[in-house]
C-alpha cells in the first residue's frame, strides 16, 4: 500500500473516497433492513525510521457481514510521543469522518428510513484507539472532546474495533 491519496480494499484494491462511497452504498443497497454501524478509526505503528497509520472505514451491517477499506499516511520519522501519535491518530480520523459530508450522510440514511418499522437502523462513530486502561487514559476527554465537538460519536477501547482491530492489522 503506496498510495496515501487513495483507500485500500482487499477485493477492490485503490479506490478513490468517491469510489469507496459507491462501495459502501452499494453494500446497503443489498439489505436495506438491516442495522448498519459506519466507523472511522485510525491505528499506528512506529517503525525504526517511520510511524505507519492507517485510517479504515468499517461498514457493519450487524450480525451480517462488514465492508471496508483503509487510508495509509507513513510520518517519516518514528514518533515516540505517545500524545502526539494519538493526536494524530484522531487528527487523521477526523479528516476521514469530514469526507462523509451531511449530504452523503443523508443519501445513506434515506436508504435506510423506510425500513426502521423493519429493524433497519443506521449509526455514524468515531472509533478512538485509547481506552480507560494504560498510558492512553490520560488523553480519553480531550480526544473524545475533540470528536465531539464536530457533532459525531466518539467511542473508546473495547467499543473502538475499527481502530485497534481493523486498522490495526494494516499498520505492520
Amino acid at each position: 500500500m503506496d498510495n496515501p491519496s487513495k483507500f485500500y480494499n482487499i477485493t477492490h484494491g485503490y479506490l478513490t473516497f468517491e469510489q469507496a462511497y459507491k462501495q459502501i452504498l452499494s453494500f446497503i443497497q443489498k439489505d436495506v433492513k438491516a442495522s448498519y454501524l459506519l466507523s472511522i478509526g485510525t491505528d499506528s505503528h512506529v517503525h525504526r525510521a517511520e510511524t505507519k497509520f492507517m485510517t479504515a472505514i468499517h461498514l457493519h451491517r450487524v450480525g451480517k457481514g462488514a465492508w471496508g477499506c483503509v487510508r495509509p499516511y507513513i510520518a517519516s520519522r518514528a514518533i515516540r510521543s505517545l500524545h502526539e501519535k494519538i493526536s494524530l491518530e484522531t487528527a487523521l480520523s477526523q479528516e476521514v469522518a469530514m469526507l462523509f459530508s451531511n449530504e452523503r450522510l443523508a443519501a445513506i440514511q434515506d436508504l435506510i428510513i423506510p425500513h426502521l418499522e423493519q429493524g433497519a437502523d443506521f449509526r455514524f462513530e468515531i472509533h478512538l484507539d485509547i481506552g480507560k486502561r494504560g498510558a492512553t487514559k490520560d488523553f480519553i476527554q480531550e480526544m473524545t472532546g475533540r470528536i465531539v465537538a464536530m457533532g459525531f460519536d466518539a467511542k473508546i477501547k473495547p467499543d473502538a474495533y475499527a481502530a485497534f482491530c481493523y486498522a490495526n492489522r494494516y499498520t505492520k
